[in-house]
């Protein structure tokens, strides 16, 4: 049960995150926003796994899917630290 929640609340999170992703590029065109967004919309499909019991089965998958996510906030991180100024 506890498992269900912590997988619940965090994907709940990550939707929220993803949505505030994407208004703030439709807002603002920055792009960095949307790369935040779409790496936590990763996450969540990481998460509904898990709570869809599906998550020992998709191992790899998810391994893929959790990398890219993480290569995304990178980028993004590493774009505004040291793009153009």
């Amino acid at each position: 049960m506890t498992m269900c929640l912590m997988y619940a609340i965090n994907l709940i999170l990550c939707v929220i995150i993803l949505i505030f992703g994407l208004m703030a590029w439709r807002r603002t065109k920055n792009p960095f926003p949307l790369y935040i967004g779409i790496a936590f919309g990763l996450f969540g499909v990481s998460h509904l796994a898990s709570l869809l019991g599906q998550a020992a089965h998709l191992e790899a998958p998810l391994i893929i899917i959790r990398t890219a996510a993480y290569l995304i906030v990178l980028y993004a991180l590493y774009k505004m630290a040291f793009g153009r100024r």
